[in-house]
């Protein structure tokens, strides 16, 4: 029988509590348990896929072409589990699905409400994620703060389904901050103990708390927190602040999270085996190079629009026990070559990442221009693809006004062009080309190298392609086209294999990156860059 792990967030937000249900989603398969997250966001869209990344940073994408919550992505990266649809809730998708359900009549006339008709939808959306999977452990993050209005239909369903699950199936952990105050040297529980109170006057009793503290709790605190709170003393675990997030996991081991849990819900408790993970700890903390790459967006001034191309980058380093450091560079201020090249002159390697509108393109263009003339290591993702693509033809191929039709309706030379499939398409959310696509990769070139196989698989989120008319002019210029899809007509992979690294793909390979194997572009660019940097 699946066993349930709520995990909610008190205090403040942003405390981490996708880490932490990331964390213990890690300790329960290091003691050979199957797991499943799943993550509940209240807000009303549908997805995020039409939201601003300054909003909500980035989008992850699932193979089966879900658009989803950067949370899904801990996900994955810490449990080592590809996720799907079934793994992201928000209350636009559970208030579109009972509407739908008005409208044909399923309700046979009765008046719709939040309680019972939205947090039935809500239960059944759990229990249609545990039917898919069949896990031993589901662990369910609440979005948001105790307290927030758009959370109560979820805190009312949670209630709900703990009392219909019975006694010893199903747990509730609470995240809270422990404020330090430097001019009294003390660790204040207050905030914890009033965020405690709201969720109880909801009518759930948090058997956990998390609490994330700067500062070692003593145990006078720990006492304190566990008499108000009424949980035991042993269920007040510290969660201190860490140099990096995959050091999480060792130390919620090291405060029993996983053995107090499996004790609360009946469960015989494994010896954790951890070592492989101990072991990417110490290359972590004990680099023996370090090298600094620049990634070249219009978001940079949310680090989270980029994540999992900031931990791709890191993964790739862990294995090469290098440090990265990450250049943020807006690629607005690239728009002046000269400026490009400043900005660009102490990096050893760039990536130009993925997005959507024209600004910020030219500087893009500067950039690739640069990397490209000055065999700087380059890996472009997705827009990136398409930027190189352009940058090419008008540089080296001489198509010169060569653009995308994403930027220009009628450019000269449409290098880049919507997609068939997608000139009909009308509206915005969920219409791309989303998910999990084959691409066939030609041999000899640094993208099968990076592989070592024929066929791979990768996630995709686009509506423009390189336009098929100008494929074979671009070759004569000298640009490998080394991977495309099974039917020969989408380019998925462009590169010059004169360069050190210099590397291109349509879609996001930073979606299948793991902290210990990492994806084989990024290693490919980390790599370059380590041998450019001695």
């Amino acid at each position: 029988m699946t066993k349930y792990i709520f995990i909610t967030g008190g205090v403040v937000s942003s405390l981490g509590k996708g880490i932490v249900a990331a964390s213990l989603g890690r300790l329960l398969r290091s003691r050979g348990f199957s797991v499943i997250n799943q993550k509940f966001d209240p807000y009303i869209n549908v997805d995020p896929g039409t939201m601003s990344p300054f909003q909500h940073g980035e989008v992850f994408v699932t193979d089966d072409g879900a658009e989803t919550d950067l949370d899904l992505g801990h996900y994955e990266r810490f449990t080592d589990t590809n996720l799907g649809k079934f793994n992201n809730v928000t209350s636009g998708s559970v208030y579109q699905t009972v509407i739908e359900k008005e409208r044909r009549g399923d309700y046979l006339g009765a008046t719709v409400q939040v309680i019972p008709h939205i947090t039935n939808e809500i239960k059944s959306r759990i229990l249609g994620a545990t039917k898919q999977f069949c896990p031993d452990f589901h662990i369910i993050e609440i979005g948001g703060t105790i307290g927030d209005i758009e959370s109560l239909p979820f805190i009312e369903a949670i209630r709900q389904f703990k009392a219909e699950a019975g006694i010893g199936n199903a747990i509730s952990i609470h995240c809270t901050l422990l404020p330090y105050l430097p001019t009294s040297g003390e660790l204040k529980t207050k905030p914890s103990q009033h965020s405690v109170n709201v969720l109880r006057s909801y009518g759930i009793q948090p058997e956990i708390l998390v609490c994330r503290t700067s500062k070692s709790i003593p145990k006078t605190e720990k006492e304190k927190l566990a008499l108000f709170c009424s949980v035991p003393k042993e269920a007040v675990i510290e969660c201190r602040d860490m140099k990096t997030i995959y050091e999480v996991p060792l130390a919620l081991e090291s405060q029993n999270l996983c053995t107090v849990a499996l004790k609360m819900l009946g469960v015989k408790d494994k010896k954790a085996k951890l070592e492989n993970w101990e072991k990417l700890i110490e290359r972590i903390k004990n680099p023996t190079k370090s090298i600094k790459v620049a990634i070249a967006g219009k978001y940079t001034k949310l680090s989270d629009a980029y994540i999992s191309v900031v931990e791709s980058l890191k993964h790739a380093g862990y294995a090469d026990s290098a440090s990265v450091e990450i250049k943020w560079i807006n690629s607005e201020e690239c728009i002046d070559f000269p400026t490009c090249k400043k900005l660009l002159s102490d990096v050893d390697a760039v990536v130009v990442p993925g997005g959507f509108g024209i600004r910020g393109i030219e500087g893009k263009l500067n950039v690739i221009r640069y990397a490209r003339e000055n065999n700087l290591p380059f890996l472009g993702l997705c827009l990136g693809l398409q930027c190189t693509v352009i940058e090419y033809a008008r540089n080296v191929a001489g198509l010169k006004g060569a653009n995308s039709k994403e930027f220009d309706e009628n450019p000269t030379h449409p290098v880049i062009d919507l997609m068939i499939e997608q000139k009909n398409v009308k509206g915005y959310g969920g219409t791309m080309r989303l998910g999990a696509y084959d691409c066939h990769l030609k041999k000899g070139t640094k993208a099968y190298k990076a592989y070592g196989k024929d066929v791979i698989s990768e996630r995709h989120r686009h509506r423009y392609e390189v336009n098929t008319e100008y494929i074979d002019i671009l070759k004569k210029a000298g640009l490998v086209f080394s991977g495309m899809s099974p039917d020969g007509m989408l380019s998925e992979i462009v590169e010059l294999p004169k360069l050190d690294w210099f590397v291109a793909c349509q879609f996001h390979p930073e979606f299948k990156s793991r902290p210990d194997r990492p994806h084989p572009l990024f290693k490919g660019l980390v790599d370059a860059a380590i041998r450019r940097h001695k």
